[in-house]
């Protein structure tokens, strides 16, 4: 009898614990109710979504999408036609026939971008507004900046110094300070203007800026940005990218300005030896491409443009390709450090998101294979490990697939107890992390929840 006495109280505890668990441990947040109180309370700034890497759609002349374009197209499509042209006296690169078009929300039933764009209109109370055109009530705006994400970032900055100003002309408020979203490489975009506004800082090394844009703005929101850069540019150029199921070639990618400027930082160890020591290649230099026979001076590049083009035009086009890469190495060896020296003009509040559960490319391995060096892209590719080293340790580290949280942090070293290299300056207000791949980190809730929590606040 006194057993069961014990026994009923204990069962009808842990019924209680088990009901308490059911109705207070919700799956996720209630944006819908945490944020109802938010709307109208205080007058939000405008907010521009400045979308990454393959983020705007682009569009031909004729109004026919290149990118993505149809599910067919994404299935089978190396998209060659996305090769910007290369003037081949200025080493210019131009836009050809294609310009952005709307936003990449979704495809092939996955959500990209349509998640946060459900959130703003929803939970945040933001009207979606169209540059040009004035406000009719008093809900705040948000605005969509698609841009051709295959070119320069000095001139993404200058498309967004215009979007501004047409706002604050909207808005009839010529001071007027705007809140900002930049995914992976829009936060770069944003950063940079933040800096330097409209001003080109990577023709020499001065870093000199009469108008930069920090005066514009108010909160600026890093999600998944490669503040470090990533390795993932420099693998790209050597084996191409997956643009949908195929993979399109690194003559391609090459031509896109903003590819390299994705590079990790010139300060960053990027490759080592296979007894894991760092080897001190400077990835900006055209030399130790040509040395490795990756990028234009890849033979299968040259194979692949024979029979696209003919030998003749093929010739011309890779001697174009070469001074080119050149050229764009060294504007992306001045873009790493415009974004981590020291300045003033950063005055922006930033706050940083990202994933750090995934491992993540972040370096490359020198092999020896019969007198010649090769490249390794991933752990399981070397052939001849030595005893002791861990080459997934290595060669990943915990980020969001793409982009590694050192980068994210704008650190060299994991550490969170290492000193920062002093011309490392890059100091947010606030970090957040959570679980998501990179692609999609825009559409997570725990993303979401933060983010309303940060823009709304008036403190």
């Amino acid at each position: 009898m006194r057993s069961r006495s014990i026994q009923r109280p204990l069962i009808q505890s842990l019924l209680l614990l088990t009901l308490a668990g059911c109705i207070g441990s919700p799956d996720k947040p209630d944006l819908a109710r945490l944020y109802e109180s938010a709307k109208g309370q205080a007058e939000q700034p405008p907010l521009i979504l400045i979308p990454g890497v393959l983020g705007s759609r682009l569009k031909r002349e004729d109004g026919t999408e290149a990118w993505p374009g149809s599910i067919g197209k994404l299935l089978v499509s190396r998209y060659q036609d996305l090769a910007m042209p290369i003037d081949e006296d200025t080493l210019q690169p131009h836009p050809g026939s294609l310009e952005p078009g709307a936003l990449f929300d979704k495809a092939a039933g996955r959500e990209y971008y349509s998640r946060i764009i459900k959130l703003l209109e929803g939970p945040g109370g933001y009207r979606r507004g169209a540059a040009g055109v004035a406000p009719d009530d008093s809900a705040p705006r948000y605005y969509v900046m698609t841009y051709d994400w295959r070119q320069d970032a000095v001139q993404s900055a200058r498309e967004l110094d215009r979007l501004i100003r047409t706002i604050r002309s909207d808005h009839a408020s010529p001071d007027l300070r705007v809140d900002i979203i930049g995914h992976s490489m829009g936060g770069l975009i944003a950063r940079y203007y933040s800096r330097y506004g409209t001003a080109d800082v990577l023709n020499n090394n001065q870093f000199d800026a009469d108008d930069p844009g920090a005066s514009r703005l108010r909160r600026l929101v890093l999600v998944g940005t490669p503040n470090l850069g990533s390795i993932g540019a420099i693998r790209s150029l050597i084996n191409g990218e997956h643009l949908g199921l195929r993979r399109s070639p690194p003559e391609v990618l090459m031509t896109m300005p903003a590819i390299y400027q994705l590079f990790p930082h010139a300060l960053d160890n990027w490759l080592y030896t296979l007894s894991g020591d760092p080897l001190q290649r400077d990835q900006f230099d055209a030399a130790i491409w040509q040395r490795f026979r990756m990028g234009p001076w890849d033979p299968a590049v040259k194979e692949r443009l024979i029979r696209r083009y003919g030998t003749t035009a093929a010739e011309i086009r890779i001697a174009t390709l070469r001074e080119y890469f050149d050229k764009q190495l060294e504007r992306a060896r001045r873009f790493t450090w415009s974004l981590s020296l020291e300045t003033a003009a950063e005055s922006a509040e930033s706050l940083v998101f990202g994933g750090d559960c995934s491992l993540t490319p972040a370096n490359l391995v020198v092999e020896e294979v019969k007198g010649e060096s090769v490249l390794r892209l991933w752990p399981e590719n070397i052939q001849h490990p030595t005893a002791g080293i861990d080459y997934s340790r290595l060669m990943l580290e915990p980020g969001d697939g793409t982009v590694t949280k050192a980068s994210l942090l704008g650190r060299e070293e994991l550490d969170p107890t290492a000193p920062r290299h002093k011309y490392l300056h890059f100091a947010p207000r606030n970090v957040f992390f959570f679980c998501e791949r990179h692609e999609v980190l825009t559409g997570n809730i725990t993303f979401q929840d933060n983010l309303l929590h940060a823009l709304l606040r008036v403190d």
